[in-house]
């Protein structure tokens, strides 16, 4: 919903009362309020790049900045339509309105990176995973897919992010499979190089293998966690990746 806007008769009521009027009552009462004709979010990016295309990178822009930010436009987003606009508007009123919008978006990176990759796959990123968390170097994030027949669970773990060695036990049968959904991670059993993850890869790992696995240092990475039916199974969590060896891996 557009809020109500009293700028211009804060600044100009005197001066000018028409104008404050129109820019007020017109401009950001009416046509701004005309959501079931263009959302919010949309007239922001059509009054930032309008303004940069100008070379307007005053109070105003950041001001329009910072509403597209509360409209919705992320961090990621915001560079893409600055850096498409480039094109037509040219490249030094770009580079001016680069420098504003780092300051604006500068506080959400890991928000805008966890949303970007959560949009690169059709699964949830899901819930932190608090229950687990101690198994874990970083933040990692749990969704459910299915606990009934066989378990099936979306693991998205942040860049950098990593669970500890562990190994998968069972009498018979057990162990578990990786389904590589988005981004790019690692998996690595002991005594053998680690494997360079990528979405439709696939990682069968056979009960009683002492391994671990996340994502890479620069990236988000999900997988699909698949249960292997078995007899007695569980899983034994040992010591953390320590630095010395994921410190190798780009």
């Amino acid at each position: 919903m557009a809020v109500k806007q009293t700028a211009g008769r804060d600044a100009l009521g005197e001066f000018a009362p028409k104008f404050a009027e129109l820019n007020d009552d017109v401009l950001f009462g009416q046509v701004w309020s005309r959501e079931e004709q263009l959302a919010l979010r949309d007239r922001s990016i059509v009054t930032v790049v309008a303004l940069m295309a100008q070379g307007l990178t005053d109070s105003s822009f950041r001001y329009h900045l910072e509403s597209a930010k509360k409209n919705g436009v992320t961090r990621t987003e915001i560079a893409e339509i600055l850096t498409h606009a480039a094109f037509y508007a040219g490249w030094p009123k770009a580079w001016a309105a680069f420098r504003m919008a780092k300051e604006v978006w500068a506080e959400e990176p890991a928000a805008d990176g966890k949303a970007l990759h959560e949009s690169q796959m059709v699964f949830p990123v899901g819930a932190p995973n608090d229950a687990f968390a101690r198994y874990f170097i970083g933040q990692s994030y749990l969704a459910p897919l299915s606990t009934s027949q066989v378990g099936i669970f979306n693991v998205t773990f942040e860049p950098g992010c990593r669970n500890n060695w562990h190994i998968h036990h069972a009498s018979q049968g057990g162990g578990q499979i990786l389904v590589c959904v988005a981004g790019r991670g690692y998996y690595q059993e002991e005594g053998k190089p680690a494997r360079e993850l990528h979405p439709g890869g696939v990682v069968n790992i056979p009960a009683g293998v002492k391994h671990w696995h996340g994502a890479a240092p620069d990236s988000w990475f999900s997988h699909l966690a698949v249960e292997v039916p078995g007899e007695n199974t569980s899983s034994e969590w040992l010591e953390p990746v320590t630095d010395e060896i994921y410190g190798h891996l780009r």
